[in-house]
């Protein structure tokens, strides 16, 4: 299987066009015409990873998160940056990024589908698409109704059970009742007001600040924080079951659920 033949699977599912234009998703990094017999999937190209998808051998990488946002003018050992790029070369491992696009078109959705979300629509419509005759809409982050009314200290027992977290912070009262929850993987801050507008009880997401906790309370949102990988890990499981419906002729390797900070 070659390695175009992957990627050209991947953005009929997860259309580049998807993507948040600020974002830099596709094939980053290698050869579009590498044999791939050996796929190894994770949320960031850490140099941890570099070497354990070197060290597996591995043909293709396929990440969440890209190693490159911006452009660059060289690649050289200097910075982390380059290092990470010379190693991928050198190992002849192609280097695949799909970050906003497979927000829009299954995050919100699989991390809905793990909390027995019902009644589910997109908190930030970004895009709309025909699907069977009719206009799909599609988005940031998922809005859906708990299965029964809860109060926020259960529920984020629930998210820290459910995504295998070590801790949560919450903000907002224990005993506030829940029943409409947004959920956002990764840092949705920004979409604190959007889950204000549209009624939510609690947003779900991870990078919030003191201040965006705080303000998100006065204004009736109750918000747990899971870390921004604390949810976004569901992507390797995700793309694991993916790429096994489509293929059955390349090996499948998932970087260890490796949270990227401890505490005391």
């Amino acid at each position: 299987m070659l390695c175009r033949e992957i990627t050209a699977k991947i953005e009929e599912t997860f259309p580049k066009t998807a993507a948040c234009s600020w974002d830099n998703v596709g094939l980053l990094a290698g050869r579009k015409e590498k044999e791939v017999k050996r796929l190894y999937l994770a949320l960031d190209a850490t140099d941890e990873v570099i070497e354990h998808a070197a060290a597996w051998k591995a043909d293709l990488l396929v990440t969440h998160h890209p190693l490159l946002f911006s452009s660059i003018k060289r690649i050289t050992d200097d910075d982390f940056i380059g290092r990470r790029l010379l190693r991928l070369i050198r190992e002849d491992i192609s280097y695949y990024a799909m970050h906003t696009n497979y927000d829009v078109m299954r995050m919100g959705e699989a991390a809905a589908e793990r909390l027995l979300l019902t009644d589910t629509e997109p908190l930030e419509v970004t895009l709309q698409m025909e699907e069977k005759g009719s206009v799909k809409e599609k988005g940031i982050g998922c809005i859906g109704m708990l299965p029964e009314r809860m109060s926020l200290e259960r529920c984020a027992a629930q998210v820290k059970k459910i995504f295998a977290l070590p801790d949560v912070r919450s903000f907002g009262d224990r005993q506030k009742q829940i029943k409409k929850v947004a959920v956002v993987p990764g840092s949705g801050k920004d979409e604190i007001s959007e889950a204000v507008e549209k009624g939510v009880d609690v947003l779900i997401t991870g990078d919030i600040g003191h201040h965006d906790g705080i303000d998100a309370v006065a204004r009736g949102l109750a918000v747990i924080d899971a870390g921004h990988y604390g949810l976004e890990h569901i992507f390797m499981d995700e793309m694991e079951q993916f790429f096994k419906r489509n293929w059955s002729e390349f090996e499948i390797m998932k970087e260890p659920v490796t949270h990227p900070f401890w505490s005391l």
